[in-house]
């Protein structure tokens, strides 16, 4: 049975102590937005009209907002990683995966987000926080030391997994780099090829 991975991890103890951050975002938008009240007599808008025309001023009525310009179509935008994507290969997702181990010793929350978005929307799915706040929690659990060495992290390409062409397997042990890791600190990953990409799946 495979151990917990840094997602699943991270989410727990977001769970534990962070649950304010971790829960869905509130806009105020939504909390200071007032419903408009239309006229609802003739009288009302007779007064109306005799205003501005004692005022001498006339006033022209704005159409109303079409849906069609601003509907949204529930998906989320690709995160650009500035980075061309990488081929269906071995190697293309050894490149990938250090992409996601110096992104996270970087702190880069865009990146990180972007290879590792398929898991961390399936622990949303499960109760969690969305992904920035659960990995903003893993980088808080992560030592100095630990993060300088995910920077230059490298893979040994002799122990990672092809399961299928598009399913590859990355083990803890598999991650070269000046610190060593644990399956409890970074854990094993399994790496899919959607979208044109590798992505981490679990």
């Amino acid at each position: 049975m495979r151990a917990p991975t840094m997602v699943n991890v991270a989410a727990m103890v977001c769970v534990a102590l962070m649950a304010a951050a971790c829960g869905p975002e509130k806009t105020k938008e939504d909390a200071g937005a007032k419903p408009s009240q239309p006229t609802s007599s003739a009288s009302a808008s007779a007064s109306a009209s005799a205003s501005a025309s004692a005022s001498g001023s006339t006033r022209t009525e704005e159409p109303p907002a079409t849906p069609t310009a601003t509907a949204r179509t529930g998906k989320p935008s690709a995160v650009s990683t500035g980075e061309r994507p990488s081929p269906r290969t071995k190697e293309g997702a050894i490149r990938r995966y250090e992409q996601y181990l110096h992104a996270l010793g970087h702190e880069d929350i865009d990146t990180v987000c972007d290879v590792a978005g398929p898991a961390a929307k399936r622990a949303e799915d499960q109760g969690f926080g969305p992904c920035t706040s659960t990995y903003t929690a893993v980088f808080q659990m992560m030592s100095p030391a630990q993060k300088k060495a995910l920077q230059t992290a490298t893979v040994d390409p002799q122990r990672v997994a092809v399961r299928t062409p598009g399913k590859i397997e990355m083990p803890v042990e598999a991650v070269r780099s000046s610190a060593t890791f644990s399956e409890s600190d970074l854990g094993s990953y399994t790496l899919e090829y959607l979208r044109n990409d590798w992505y981490i799946t679990d």
